[in-house]
């Protein structure tokens, strides 16, 4: 358990009520206290939060991260790429499975990278199994045969 003090003054403190709310959504709160204080002509309200982090919370932000493969390949891997998701669109929609289900998006930029689509070169691609070789590989073969 861990503990953060925030101090709000009643008048113009909205930035610091926002860092506030930012905070408590970012984390998994255990308990709040406040208490409104007066100081001579200033009031402001202080809150003590005890909280935990919250790891799940941070999971679900890493992978909700988009990445622009467009600048992340060369232009001819990415060219590559995009013949790739025709064909991963193709076969998920005969086989009635999310594109991702036949090859995510990060797959697919390792295939791309790939200079020939081999059974034996897929297997060296992170995340492509044997059970998805066995099943989607011919596909991605025949697409890279028929382009070179």
């Amino acid at each position: 358990m861990q503990i953060r003090l925030f101090t709000i003054p009643i008048l113009g403190g909205e930035l610091l009520t926002e860092d506030l709310n930012v905070f408590l959504r970012s984390k998994k709160i255990l308990q709040t206290e406040s208490h409104l204080i007066q100081e001579g002509n200033s009031t402001f309200w202080c809150f003590c939060i005890k909280y935990i982090e919250d790891t799940s919370a941070k999971r679900a932000t890493l992978a909700t991260r988009k990445v622009d493969y467009k600048e992340v390949l060369d232009a001819e891997s990415f060219a590559r790429f995009s013949q790739l998701r025709e064909v991963r669109k193709k076969v998920a929609q005969e086989d009635a499975v999310p594109a991702y289900a036949v090859f995510t998006d990060e797959e697919l930029a390792g295939l791309a990278k790939l200079e020939n689509i081999t059974f034996a070169n897929m297997k060296s691609v992170s995340g492509i199994g044997q059970k998805k070789l066995e099943k989607y590989a011919k596909f991605f073969i025949d697409q890279d045969e028929k382009s070179q």
